[in-house]
């Protein structure tokens, strides 16, 4: 998995990022016989800022390409129990109220939380297993568009393939995207989203997840990942974008999420150290209309991300893998008109979490009195079981494929929201 051995001199698909989207399809393709080089810059896995909350829909996703056994490998843990800490309740009406999200779907325990390295390094293993050439150490890709295209790289000499497709997995600033002059469309943040990676929780439930609450100007996210580690999250205000700066930025999210009231203390957020670098990136929506040009086709966070305020970003990268794998697998027309079926279903769902996504910001970082009182009447219309809450948030468990149209129309949302 180093230099080219060139053993594929002109492969059928040249799988640009080796991360979970690049590794997932590369692993489906070659598993289906379809010769696969797959190109990776980075010579190894480290701990970023990055999703590693799978929500109940992206496990079926998961298990319909025959990666969730893999991705299980890697000490994943079922998040069966949904528990809304926040500033409007006390925490043990929060834990009284708490959820089981393994009702959503027959033999799915819940929403699937895992170390995203860990899941790029299996799924790395299982693509090369399946039969893809894994080659790290890439640099200076250069795409040439075209009914044959052309990709060039350096990895210790420079190297010209000449596939019959270039998948660009190579995520938000995507190379592949910018050289195949794929147009890029983008609504601007309304917040900023910040992560790290904490261990010495052992008093947190490995079943039990917070995925979203808010208390004064931050929202929170608490995800297990297992061995006492947390991934947690924070949500705030643009205007608060250098809050965790700094080389004692980490201690100041951990302290801060030690003086959460709405947590009990009993839950040992008090006694967790900084395992990763706190990141932080801003919460903008983005979106390719047509993800495709001649001989290329894009994938996952390369051709537009949600929101990640949902944490969707996994599951629609595995929905990307088993449209796009399943369109390549059942046919040899692998030219524009072929991509365009994928390119127009694609637009279609982020469309949809766009919409989705909005409307939940809008509930859940909203720092203001009105957005409290907003809050809190979506908490009781929730625990009250109305339709309308269940149809204009259900695809945040479900999928914006699995719900009808009507869950997504401006008046819909617009209402919940007056």
């Amino acid at each position: 998995m180093g230099h080219l051995s060139l053993r594929v001199n002109n492969p059928d698909v040249v799988v640009v990022g080796a991360g979970i989207a690049g590794t997932s399809i590369a692993a489906v393709l070659a598993r289906g016989g379809v010769q696969v080089l797959l190109l990776e810059r980075q010579h190894g896995y480290r701990d970023r800022v990055r999703g590693e909350y799978m929500a109940p829909w992206g496990v079926l996703e998961a298990r319909a390409l025959g990666l969730e056994d893999v991705i299980r490998s890697t000490q994943a843990v079922d998040a069966r129990y949904s528990v809304d800490y926040d500033e409007l309740s006390t925490p043990s009406a929060a834990e009284e109220a708490k959820t089981d999200r393994s009702t959503i779907f027959p033999d799915v325990q819940g929403p699937l939380c895992a170390s995203h390295p860990r899941m790029c390094q299996a799924l790395a293993e299982d693509a090369v297993r399946s039969g893809a050439e894994l080659v790290r150490g890439v640099t200076e890709v250069r795409v040439q568009t075209g009914r044959r295209p052309s990709l060039t790289f350096l990895n210790g000499a420079e190297r010209e393939v000449r596939p019959r497709l270039i998948i660009g997995a190579d995520g938000r600033a995507s190379t592949v995207r910018r050289q195949s002059g794929i147009h890029l469309d983008k609504a601007p943040a309304t917040h900023v989203v910040a992560g790290l990676l904490v261990e010495g929780a052992s008093r947190w439930p490995d079943n039990e997840c917070t995925p979203g609450g808010v208390e004064g100007d931050l929202e929170f996210y608490v995800f297990p990942q297992g061995d006492g580690r947390l991934r947690l999250y924070t949500c705030h205000a643009n205007e608060q974008a250098t809050r965790w700066a700094g080389r004692a930025g980490a201690q100041r999210f951990v302290e801060a999420f030690a003086g959460l009231r709405s947590i009990p203390e009993s839950r040992g957020l008090g006694d967790v150290t900084p395992a990763g670098p706190c990141g932080t990136f801003s919460g903008e929506q983005t979106w390719c209309d047509e993800p495709y040009a001649d001989g290329v086709v894009l994938l996952g966070d390369a051709g537009g991300y949600d929101d990640p305020v949902t944490g969707q970003g996994l599951s629609l990268a595995l929905r990307d893998v088993r449209q796009l794998s399943g369109l390549l697998l059942a046919s040899g027309n692998w030219t524009v008109s072929a991509l365009r079926q994928y390119g127009q279903q694609r637009a279609e769902r982020l469309r949809r979490m766009r919409r989705v996504s909005k409307t939940f910001a809008a509930l859940m970082t909203t720092f203001t009195d009105a957005g409290r009182a907003r809050r809190d009447r979506y908490y009781a219309a929730s625990g009250a079981g109305q339709e309308e809450f269940r149809m204009a948030l259900g695809a945040l468990s479900r999928g914006p494929d699995r719900m009808p149209s009507e869950a997504f129309t401006d008046q819909l949302h617009e209402s919940l929201l007056a």
